[in-house]
């Protein structure tokens, strides 16, 4: 892919999500390396390769409720039970013409038997067995492969694994599987205002917020995150943080320094040193935005104020994580919602703002935007459950119209 010149005016109509999120996806290439590990260790990883049944599952006929099994060819409205299948313990033999097993619910059927009615539709005199005049044949059955068979699919190749995942590779004797390696990560802060948390608040200075809610939004199980504390506005010991980052990582993520004060060095050090691929897309909050490569590591540039930060990796770099770490990125589901206030916006950049996203009694979505939607606001970032999603063409919305709702990631 032919890497954009980085020398970008402002005159130039900026990239849309759409065309950004494609330039992303058509640059990265997923992490190759496997590992190997027990099932029990494995949830949530991705698959690197897909996983196939050894065995029929169910690996034999058994019953799927707790009644009688018998044979419909010899059936009779009254037969004698001559024994029990438990969970475990099979009844052994066949039955013979006139007979019925008393069956739990797992346990395997007699050979020849092919039926099962629930114990609550018979009548139990000592060893005979009244059955219904409307018993129905080949019912409460679970048969050889039924859900899945030999050498089907279980889980195929990059798919992340879930509880319920590895309970069917459990139920089909997988003990380990083969996942691709964890992706690793390091993330920054930039800037001279920033200060720890333990550190005296001076006049001009600010808490460093932006690596706590990058450390929250990287809890991944295919990510190894490394924190790499704050760099100063010193264009010559970013440019050597960066590139020795850049050996050791797969991605690196910072934030601030990447808009155009004369202290924000980010897109200039990343034309030096790499490659920028673009700088600067069509949202809000967020603009401010770079996106390239360091050698082989990938190299996200996210704004400053704290909101911006949470909204582009939310959109844009969450999915970039999600396919270089070997998986399936998942749309997200939108919503249509009424929304409950006049929102003002101006046409050119496509919008996130916050807002709560509720359901009336009668099943209708609604949303109520933020009152205060500056990119330097958490407190209503976290007072929200969702984005109202405005198109770059939208200038406003009155009370009463729809809008799109896309719920916060959790």
């Amino acid at each position: 892919m032919t890497i954009e010149s980085c020398v970008i005016t402002e005159k130039k109509p900026l990239l849309s999500i759409e065309e950004a999120q494609k330039r992303i996806f058509a640059a990265i290439l997923h992490v190759t390396e496997n590992e190997n590990l027990p099932l029990k260790q494995a949830v949530k990883r991705i698959l690197a390769t897909s996983i196939f049944s050894p065995i029929n599952l169910p690996s034999a006929r058994n019953s799927a409720m707790d009644g009688y099994a018998f044979a419909s060819e010899h059936f009779a409205k009254k037969l004698t039970c001559v024994g029990t299948s438990w969970a475990g313990k099979p009844f052994v033999g066949e039955l013979q013409k006139g007979e019925c097993v008393r069956i739990f619910t797992g346990a395997v059927l007699p050979e020849n038997a092919d039926s099962v009615v629930m114990q609550e539709h018979v009548t139990v005199s000592n060893d005979e067995i009244h059955f219904p005049a409307d018993v129905k044949f080949k019912k409460n059955v679970r048969e050889i492969g039924e859900d899945v068979k030999i050498g089907e699919v279980l889980c195929k190749a990059k798919k992340m694994l879930s509880a319920i995942d590895l309970g069917l590779l459990a139920s089909a004797g997988v003990e380990s599987v083969s996942v691709i390696r964890k992706l690793k990560i390091i993330y920054f802060s930039t800037g001279d205002e920033l200060v720890g948390l333990s550190q005296t608040l001076e006049i001009g200075k600010i808490y460093d917020s932006n690596r706590y809610s990058l450390h929250g939004l990287l809890q991944n199980e295919n990510y190894n995150v490394t924190d790499g504390g704050v760099i100063a506005d010193d264009k010559m010991l970013l440019k050597t943080t960066l590139l020795n980052a850049a050996e050791n990582y797969d991605v690196i993520i910072t934030t601030g320094g990447a808009s155009v004060g004369e202290a924000d060095f980010v897109k200039e050090i990343l034309a030096e040193i790499g490659e920028v691929n673009f700088w600067k897309i069509a949202i809000k909050p967020g603009k401010p935005l770079a996106f390239g490569k360091i050698g082989a590591c990938y190299f996200f540039g996210l704004p400053g104020n704290p909101v911006a930060v949470t909204t582009t990796f939310d959109i844009i770099v969450k999915p970039a994580l999600v396919q270089l770490s070997g998986g399936e990125y998942e749309k997200r589901f939108e919503f249509k919602a009424i929304c409950l206030a006049k929102i003002k916006k101006s046409r050119g950049r496509q919008e996130y703002q916050r807002g709560i996203f509720s359901q009336c009694e009668d099943g209708q979505f609604q949303v109520m935007p933020m009152s205060s939607q500056g990119s330097h606001i958490l407190s209503s970032a976290s007072r929200a459950n969702c984005y109202i999603v405005l198109s770059a063409n939208c200038e406003s919305v009155q009370e009463g119209e729809s809008v799109t709702v896309l719920l916060f990631s959790t």
